[in-house]
């Protein structure tokens, strides 16, 4: 029997009477990579707002490696372990890739110490892994903002990785990349899926077949539609009817799409507010990145 890593029982979250997660159950195996997907307003961003600790349930209990994270802040929370990306990358575009990796190593690291003072021995063991893990080596040294979107992306979820996390959450971490970059970003996910419980949250169905590799899960006004193997979920009738926003004539075959995919169903959302899950203390420090696009 698989250990849960994350837990979220009978979870009801209230906003003036609208519900945006609505008695939601849910679970996730230590290990597995999971992907979310579903219409807009289905409640992915407030399911991933709780599990972070950024809102608070109205009724019902998110559990963490058995742990109830109610009584803790959000800061807490990312400290026990959970990591969050948001869709659009943050990184310091004034500090290069190996820069923005030291930094992230040591939460209580400022800029002088990672510019001018040499990292420890297995510190540096660790960012040179972790270039290699994202493919940027060999460009650790030059300047993050002549990176691509796509190298950022990978940067900052290697500066996610550097904080030891035992859960991933990543929000849409394809909006904007080339078909390349896209392919390149799905291997990467698997490649830490190996070490990491991750949840990924999607609109690109193509990703989602690319890496996809149990469960996935569909989510329609605040609640479980359904889970399944993508190919399952893809083709389920119920599922196309709420990508789709009307109903579809079940005794007229022809009027059904035959998946999510060939019916072009990929919705973009609101971007995200944009995060990053460095400590407030280095923050302070540091100051804000700089917004990248």
């Amino acid at each position: 029997m698989n250990e849960k890593i994350l837990e979220i029982k009978d979870l009801t979250v209230s906003f003036d009477g609208f519900k945006a997660l609505n008695n939601l159950n849910f679970s996730l195996n230590t290990g597995e990579l999971r992907v979310i997907i579903g219409p807009n307003g289905a409640g992915k961003t407030t399911f991933l707002d709780i599990i972070t600790g950024k809102t608070k349930p109205t009724e019902g209990q998110v559990f963490f490696k058995g742990k109830n994270l109610r009584p803790y802040s959000e800061d807490q929370i990312a400290r026990m372990g959970i990591g969050r990306k948001f869709q659009t990358p943050r990184v310091y575009l004034n500090l290069s890739p190996r820069e923005n990796l030291e930094l992230a190593c040591n939460r209580v690291k400022n800029v002088f110490t990672t510019l001018f003072k040499k990292a420890p021995t297995a510190e540096r063991r660790t960012v040179s892994g972790l270039l290699e893990t994202i493919g940027l080596s060999h460009k650790a040294d030059m300047k993050a903002n002549l990176l691509s979107h796509g190298e950022k992306q990978w940067l900052e979820i290697g500066m996610l990785v550097a904080q030891s996390p035992d859960l991933l959450l990543v929000d849409e971490p394809v909006a904007g990349l080339t078909d390349e970059e896209t392919e390149r970003t799905g291997e990467l996910l698997v490649s830490l899926a190996e070490s990491h419980s991750i949840i990924v949250i999607e609109h690109d169905m193509e990703f989602v077949r690319q890496i996809a590799q149990g469960t996935v899960t569909v989510l329609h006004q605040g609640s479980v539609l359904c889970e399944g193997p993508f190919d399952v979920v893809q083709t389920n009738p119920r599922v196309i009817e709420v990508y789709l926003g009307q109903e579809i004539d079940h005794d007229t075959p022809e009027s059904i799409p035959a998946d999510l995919t060939s019916a072009a169903l990929q919705e973009i959302g609101e971007p995200d507010q944009i995060h990053t899950d460095l400590s407030s203390a280095a923050l302070q420090e540091i100051g804000e990145p700089d917004q990248v696009y």
